[in-house]
């Protein structure tokens, strides 16, 4: 049996649960979610938690148990908590002002916040899980870090190679 797929999910106090078959919406205190799950899955309700069952131990059902319990439980943690990604600029300014000759200038996505707590730091908060690593990805992609000067967008807490680069 997996181990991630047989532990229940519980649900937190102010948000509440819906399941049809082949998805599973959940509203809490930062949104609304919906996720479409495999429907051979069982995804049942008791109590204030949520377990996922699968049909049979088959390796494509046994891969699906894991992946259905772990979007559900990332969709009741980002409706409850939200989630935020670090983002940190080396050499530059925030304004995104990143050695080109124009500024680049990113808009935020529906559900998607920026902070800019200091001038090297981005904060991406919010409640999709996906959607906010998406553009961590593509915010981190305008310029990313390279390894010879190490000047670059990098996550919070990346280690970037060092190359020596050519000498005299």
């Amino acid at each position: 049996m997996s181990r991630i797929g047989r532990q229940p999910i519980e649900i937190p106090a102010g948000g509440s649960v819906s399941i049809d078959p082949g998805r599973v919406m959940i509203n809490g205190p930062l949104g609304n979610l919906q996720q479409q799950v495999p429907a051979r899955m069982k995804v049942e309700q008791a109590e204030g938690t949520i377990t996922v069952a699968r049909p049979t131990d088959r390796g494509e059902d046994r891969a699906l148990h894991g992946l259905t319990r772990t979007l559900i439980a990332n969709m009741v943690e980002g409706v409850t908590k939200g989630f935020e990604k670090r983002l940190e600029l080396q050499g530059a300014d925030l304004r995104l002002d990143v050695g080109y000759s124009h500024p680049v200038v990113m808009k935020a996505p529906q559900g998607i916040s920026f902070e800019v707590p200091s001038n090297t730091e981005i904060v991406i908060k919010g409640v999709d899980k996906q959607q906010v690593g998406q553009t961590a990805a593509e915010i981190r992609k305008v310029r990313p870090p390279e390894p010879y000067k190490g000047k670059g967008i990098r996550y919070q807490g990346e280690y970037v190679r060092r190359k020596v680069g050519k000498r005299a």
